[in-house]
């Protein structure tokens, strides 16, 4: 299976599901088609009238079995060595696809802020790059790497705060 739309009714919560929920939350956001993508330099082909701050999410895992998503700029460099000091972690690695789908339920190529929708254990340590405080518009997928939404930080943080999840800015300047 791969991530985008086709295979939408894999996944435990639907892009359209979602985007109800953030309607019901009162949280503006535009949708934005493409091919489905896997890597921020496919992305960049496609951003013609996407302006704002465009992310890279990085499901990981340490070797005390924590579950981590980290969620950067998309051009930061991240050096895991240094992230697992900076977030007091034990040697961490990316988590596998099955773990991930389990966690997230998401396939990879479509690891977003948004798929903690799905983590129900709510043990899923969140980790959102400094430079995103304020941002009007982020960029992330919606469950799906055939499509884009828009939409502010603080309506990422009403979306935490309805889903009652914790998370910690971190400067990811290594």
């Amino acid at each position: 299976m791969d991530a985008s739309s086709d295979y939408a009714n894999a996944l435990p919560t639907s892009p359209e599901s979602l985007y109800k929920l953030l309607k019901n939350l009162k949280i503006e956001f535009k949708i934005f088609e493409h091919p489905p993508l896997f890597t921020v330099d496919e992305a960049k082909k496609y951003r013609k009238n996407m302006r704002g701050f465009h992310i890279k999410n990085l499901f990981l895992r340490d070797k005390k079995k924590k579950n981590y998503l980290v969620i950067a700029h998309e051009d930061s460099l991240i050096d895991l060595n240094l992230l697992t000091e900076r977030i007091k972690s034990s040697r961490l690695s990316f988590g596998s696809k099955e773990r991930l789908f389990e966690e997230l339920g998401v396939f990879p190529g479509a690891v977003t802020p948004l798929s903690v929708v799905n983590n129900t254990k709510k043990d899923i340590n969140i980790f959102l790059d400094v430079k995103m405080l304020g941002q009007s518009t982020i960029f992330c997928h919606p469950l799906v790497n055939d499509k884009t939404i828009s939409l502010s930080y603080n309506s990422l943080l009403t979306f935490f705060d309805y889903l009652e999840l914790s998370f910690e800015t971190i400067s990811l300047k290594f």
